[in-house]
């Protein structure tokens, strides 16, 4: 049973990723943007379980990156065609958002066959993952932010998901990756409540509290290392 909690916390993600499209498409972002996050913590806890109950495997890193280009994608692509880039013309917003998950597409087949001692060292292009947050991030100030800084944001993201830019992967460094995007959109989120003074809460904002507390705990605990035998110890 334990082999498939991994899977089940990718799946979820996957899922949150898939029902944000539907709330973008309704016309609630609040409830969208909730969602991504939510996805963005299932993808920061999911590696990590796996570590923990020792169930590492192929399948594990394939159906990761099938979630994450639908979660940090293609939902934040929509997020951008049905807000900033909603003064265009339907079919050119969209036109103009789908870059960002063809970038991001490339960006996960290429870590895919980046050797595990590389990718331990550096990341060639900035995660989806980050790319995603950001805009997602974005979109909450989207009365606030300009057209024209969003566009070059969002394309400049893209672009650095296909870039050769090494950046450090910090795997070895127990920090806790994507966290601190997380908690400044909890954060801002719980502003926005209080200046609203808690009416109409969104449906999915105890649900991303819920699972923040998760994502919390699981950071925190220590993955055992395997144990070597006698003659390999000391080498």
């Amino acid at each position: 049973m334990k082999k498939h909690i991994p899977n089940l916390l990718t799946l979820g993600n996957l899922y949150c990723g898939f029902f944000s499209i539907g709330y973008i498409i309704d016309g609630d972002s609040k409830n969208a943007t909730i969602l991504i996050f939510i996805a963005i913590m299932l993808d920061a806890v999911d590696g990590r379980a796996a570590r923990i109950l020792g169930v590492t495997n192929e399948m594990g890193k394939e159906l990761d990156s099938l979630a994450d280009i639908v979660s940090f994608g293609v939902a934040p692509a929509f997020l951008a065609a049905h807000t900033y880039f909603a003064d265009f013309h339907y079919i050119y917003g969209v036109a103009m958002s789908g870059i960002f998950p063809v970038f991001g597409a490339y960006r996960l087949a290429r870590f895919n066959v980046t050797s595990q001692e590389e990718s331990l060292k550096h990341f060639t292009g900035i995660p989806i993952t980050l790319a995603g947050a950001i805009v997602t991030f974005l979109v909450l100030f989207v009365k606030m932010i300009p057209l024209w800084v969003f566009i070059i944001a969002f394309y400049g993201l893209a672009i650095l998901m296909v870039s050769t830019i090494k950046i450090p992967s910090f795997k070895n460094i127990k920090l806790p990756k994507n966290g601190v995007i997380v908690t400044l959109f909890l954060f801002y989120m719980f502003y926005l409540l209080a200046k609203a003074r808690f009416e109409k809460v969104p449906v999915f904002f105890y649900v991303a509290l819920a699972i923040y507390i998760l994502f919390i705990i699981i950071r925190f605990i220590r993955v055992k290392e395997p144990r070597l035998p006698k003659w390999k110890r000391g080498r």
